[in-house]
């Protein structure tokens, strides 16, 4: 049963909540649902120094507080069925590099929530798993490209930020081409809901493995010298 949501408007969320009461109560208080994949998300991209705080909010309001709104407004019904969650994190959320700080700040708190609510919820029988993909072939790439071309170079910056659109342009080209499918994300995600035990993290992609394991065994140092080769600033 298709239902645009917008998950920064707490009617459509309590709406959503009430669907699934109607559709799943049989007479209860709640409904049951067996499993949520917090899926939305957007990508904010550039300079801390330059973006606004605008941006910066909305980046935190659909990837953390709408994400966190959903699942409160379904734990009941959840709860119910014994049902599970699945949040939808990123290999950003265990490693940020320069211009992607507000995507990859989302996505850590995304982590801590995970992490939180694994806990919390273990005696509700109620299981959290994260999905920490790398680069995804989807139109996400597209439209954080046209974000961070939006980002205004003031003069008295150039030098500071000068090469930064086309080292961001070319990170997002080279990003999107090494990307997994979509499906093979989805085929993640249907694990997490189906198997027996789930495991509380499925980090995915040879990138996401790669930059993982580079940020553990690499001093700081030189992990940011590699950074900043790749990204040609």
């Amino acid at each position: 049963m298709p239902l645009t949501l917008d998950v920064t408007d707490a009617s459509q969320i309590a709406a959503a909540a009430e669907l699934v009461r109607e559709q799943t109560g049989a007479g209860s208080s709640v409904g049951k649902l067996d499993a949520l994949v917090n899926n939305a998300g957007i990508g904010v991209g550039g300079p801390l120094e330059l973006l606004s705080p605008e941006d910066l909010r909305m980046q935190f309001e659909v990837n953390v507080f709408g994400q966190v709104a959903v699942t409160r407004a379904l734990l009941p019904a959840l709860r119910a069925a014994r049902g599970r969650i699945v949040l939808l994190s990123s290999v950003g959320g265990r490693v940020a590099v320069p211009f992607n700080g507000p995507y990859a700040a989302s996505k850590h708190a995304i982590e801590a929530l995970g992490d939180a609510l694994r806990g919390e919820l273990h005696g509700s029988h109620v299981h959290v798993s994260l999905i920490e993909p790398g680069a995804v072939k989807t139109p996400i790439w597209d439209k954080a490209q046209a974000t961070a071309a939006a980002v205004e170079i003031p003069p008295e910056l150039r030098d500071e930020y000068g090469r930064v659109p086309a080292a961001v342009a070319k990170v997002l080209e080279d990003t999107e081409r090494r990307g997994i499918s979509p499906e093979r994300v989805a085929a993640t995600i249907e694990r997490a809901l189906t198997v027996r035990r789930p495991r509380a993290r499925y980090l995915l992609g040879r990138d996401a493995r790669g930059l993982v394991l580079a940020h553990a065994l690499l001093p700081t140092g030189a992990f940011d010298r590699v950074v900043r080769r790749v990204l040609g600033i």
